[in-house]
């Protein structure tokens, strides 16, 4: 699968985003879906994803009531909407997608096979 990440751009703090990530090849359904991202000097972080199948989600502390992981399957897409956003949010953000990894893994960027290019969030104050 190739994955195509959007939506990246400047807000201000208490501002919101949307970031999309287009899936291209099998069925996105069959993907555990995933966004991550990497502040600079930081290493790469798990955001938020969803398990294949129950469509359960998962957060990071650090944005839980405030980020929402969401699918459209017709669409191929897997979206982040993400409100609230504080100038630690500052990251390049990537979407992630694997097939077989199981449901310890799901927080492991290791885990995933297939990562988008990434897409840029400034958050100023």
């Amino acid at each position: 699968v190739q994955l195509q990440a959007s939506g990246g751009g400047s807000v201000q703090a208490g501002g919101s985003l949307r970031l999309s990530c287009a899936a291209s090849g099998r069925a996105f359904s069959l993907y555990n879906k995933a966004w991550f991202r990497q502040a600079p000097g930081k290493e790469r972080e798990f955001v938020a994803a969803i398990r294949r199948g129950s469509g359960h989600l998962y957060y990071a502390d650090s944005v839980k009531d405030r980020f929402t992981i969401s699918r459209d399957s017709g669409k191929n897409t897997v979206y982040l909407q993400m409100n609230s956003l504080k100038v630690e949010d500052t990251a390049v953000y990537y979407c992630a997608a694997d097939e077989t990894l199981i449901l310890s893994q799901i927080r492991v960027g290791s885990a995933y096979d297939y990562w988008g290019q990434g897409t840029l969030v400034t958050v100023s104050s």
